[in-house]
């Protein structure tokens, strides 16, 4: 309790006007407190000032980190392919277009083809070609039929067998033809 009462920061539960926070400048304070009054102290010596040019700082070289350059080229290479998938896309749908127009077209054209086709193959025109070419329908006696109610019938011939001469030229003959159309 003795200590606690020489030191200036405990107040024995007095009230205190103010802050009990560490005061940090006290020291500063002492010191030009004890100095108070004195004239600045002057060193022995003078010196002289040179005033020099500053120097210029130069930075070092930076090196630039291999994973660096490869991310940097890996950004760029995806952004080229963005690009050309966009202008792949730009062809596609440039074509789509064309071949939309072209296919409207088309069923413009096969409409008017089936229109076409269907009035050569009317019954009356057909008559009536026929009967501008000298056609006419035929009559009676120029009627044929065929009766096909009996079997089928075939008559087989028997080749003499060949010679042996003609086999083996028969079999050279086949054989020259075949390498020459295999060169062909």
């Amino acid at each position: 309790m003795a200590s606690a009462a020489r030191n200036p920061w405990y107040h024995n539960g007095q009230s205190v006007d103010g802050s009990l926070a560490y005061d940090l400048d006290w020291a500063v304070r002492e010191r030009e407190l004890t100095h108070a009054g004195e004239l600045p102290r002057r060193q022995e010596k003078e010196q002289v000032k040179v005033h020099e040019r500053p120097k210029v700082q130069v930075r070092e070289r930076q090196h630039v980190s291999p994973f660096t350059v490869l991310g940097t080229m890996a950004v760029v290479g995806m952004a080229v392919l963005v690009l050309m998938g966009y202008i792949q896309l730009t062809v596609l749908s440039a074509d789509t277009v064309a071949l939309k127009n072209e296919l409207a077209t088309l069923e413009t054209e096969n409409l008017r083809l089936t229109t076409e086709y269907e009035k050569m193959f009317d019954l009356a025109t057909v008559k009536e070609a026929a009967e501008a070419a000298g056609m006419v329908k035929p009559v009676s006696s120029q009627i044929c039929y065929i009766d096909l109610s009996e079997g089928d019938s075939a008559v087989v011939y028997q080749q003499e067998d060949p010679s042996v001469l003609t086999r083996v030229l028969t079999s050279l003959h086949h054989g020259v033809y075949a390498v020459v159309e295999y060169f062909d």
